[in-house]
């Protein structure tokens, strides 16, 4: 009975082969009927009367008379639905929102996950994810004696509204079809944990002994695992642990960083990677060919309609956005997106650049604003310029310029961020100034905080003081003295780090 079941399980999935053909060659069509579907959904909704929904009939309309969205717009009605309000946004009412990482207003925001979303947007990408696994590697065994994949997800809780609130991965993990939940683990009550630090050891209890043939989830985790594995059970390599690894499942933060990591821990050649793309607004793109790492398939009939916005043009009064229909390979875009959860015209602040539109392959290319998301923490120049006026104030220094990179992770599965700052005035303590910015980063931004948690992923920060006018020198070395350049104050490289203190040695 196992084996017809296994067997079955992968005849499915590559039956579906079909559809992933269907939506490469229809792809335009898809969204010009996705958008049609969404405004009469909607209709009846607050926002949908606001806007005029009912005399919308072609995307000029739409663009003409729904101005694009930020979080900050839709935050008082999201904020209503989490209370119980019902028709807002999106028909009916939503019980799920999905919390991540915040902003000028919060520490987190909220989105709303309704159930149109949940099944015609993340789990049909899920079915899609193996799909195209099982076409690209018709061999592969994930799901052989009892195959299953460990998964890393977060937690999430209920308000006093009912509202069930977390990270998205929790969500969806709470309401698997019950065939995935045969095939994943650690057990639904250790994957929901809250606290890390017990976590990650009941995880390694739990899966070690266990068939488990692939990894889904953020690399940042997965090390920080690896290592607390490695002291539970010392090993060589992964497949002294679990024998038949043979895939890994990855998105959230570029891979680049840790892929050296993963190679020295699974040095084989039959080592499988697939990289998804993936947030709390929704599930966007998948890699559907092996050949092209970083590239990814535009899933365009999934309940999310599609705009983008050259960055040429991001930032201007009126910016010129285009739907599916006008992508050019080459171009860097900040996507725009409205979802069937009630997202009209959202701005996600992720950039984007087409390596195909035949079919539509994506890449990611960064964000709309100055940030470092190495280890999924998140953390936006608004957080980082909060937190330095607050330490500021705290401690009587004075900060004339900053930036802050990543230090990447190293063997011991722990990576931090580097903070090069020039004072006006220094302070008296610098090692308090250091443990009060790395606190206050913390109190601003969950995503930081839990990477931070015990350590597990980030270390406490590095903090480097730079002699007066090392600054302004290495902007003049660049070509950016000037009023209207600006010191960046964030990277997910570190480039600008290294260039300051080197211009700081001499």
């Amino acid at each position: 009975m196992k084996k017809v079941v296994e067997t079955s399980m992968k005849t499915y999935f590559k039956l579906r082969s079909y559809r992933i053909d269907l939506m490469k060659k229809t792809a335009v069509e898809s969204q010009d009927l996705l958008l049609v579907e969404l405004l009469q959904a909607a209709t009846a909704t607050e926002f949908g009367r606001d806007h005029d929904f009912e005399h919308i009939s072609s995307y000029e309309d739409f663009n003409t008379k729904v101005p694009i969205t930020s979080y900050e717009d839709l935050e008082p009605s999201i904020r209503r639905i989490m209370a119980g309000e019902q028709d807002v946004l999106w028909p009916g009412v939503i019980h799920n929102f999905s919390k991540s990482s915040g902003t000028t207003n919060d520490i987190s925001k909220y989105l709303p996950v309704s159930h149109e979303s949940l099944y015609g947007n993340n789990y049909q990408a899920g079915r899609d994810l193996y799909t195209i696994i099982f076409s690209s590697y018709p061999d592969i065994k994930i799901f052989e004696n009892y195959g299953s994949v460990l998964s890393l997800g977060g937690s999430f809780v209920l308000t006093e509204d009912g509202a069930k609130v977390g990270d998205v991965s929790a969500i969806i993990m709470s309401e698997l079809p019950r065939w995935a939940e045969r095939h994943r683990e650690p057990s639904i009550d250790i994957a929901l944990l809250p606290d890390w630090k017990s976590k990650i050891p009941a995880i390694i209890e739990e899966t070690i002994g266990k068939n488990i043939t692939h990894l889904s989830g953020v690399p940042t985790w997965f090390v920080s695992l690896f290592e607390e594995l490695r002291k539970e059970k010392p090993y060589q390599n992964l497949r002294e642990v679990w024998p038949n690894l043979e895939l890994f499942i990855h998105g959230a933060v570029a891979f680049t960083p840790y892929r050296s990591i993963f190679e020295t821990l699974l040095p084989f050649d039959d080592m499988k990677y697939v990289e998804v793309y993936n947030a709390s607004e929704g599930f966007f793109a998948i890699q559907d060919d092996p050949l092209k790492p970083g590239e990814m398939l535009l899933l365009t009939d999934h309940g999310i309609f599609y705009e983008f916005v050259p960055m040429d043009d991001y930032g201007s009064e009126h910016p010129a956005s285009i739907s599916l229909h006008g992508v050019e390979v080459g171009v860097n875009y900040a996507m725009i997106i409205t979802t069937s959860a009630g997202l009209w015209r959202y701005d996600l602040g992720d950039t984007v650049m087409f390596t195909s539109t035949d079919p539509y392959r994506i890449k990611i290319t960064g964000r709309t604003k100055h940030f470092i998301n190495v280890f999924g923490e998140e953390l936006m120049v608004g957080n980082a310029d909060e937190a330095i006026a607050r330490v500021s104030a705290e401690t009587g220094a004075v900060v004339s310029h900053y930036t802050a990179g990543p230090i990447f992770m190293n063997d011991q599965g722990r990576g931090g961020h580097e903070w090069v700052i020039e004072f006006t005035k220094v302070p008296a303590d610098v090692d308090a100034f250091t443990r009060l910015l790395d606190e206050t980063l913390r109190s601003l931004n969950s995503d930081y905080d839990a990477k931070r948690q015990d350590d597990i992923a980030l270390q406490i920060l590095k903090l480097n003081i730079v002699p007066e006018g090392t600054f302004m020198s290495w902007m003049e070395s660049r070509g950016k003295l000037g009023g209207q350049h600006k010191v960046p104050r964030l990277s997910n490289k570190r480039d600008y780090i290294e260039q300051l203190l080197d211009l700081a040695k001499k």
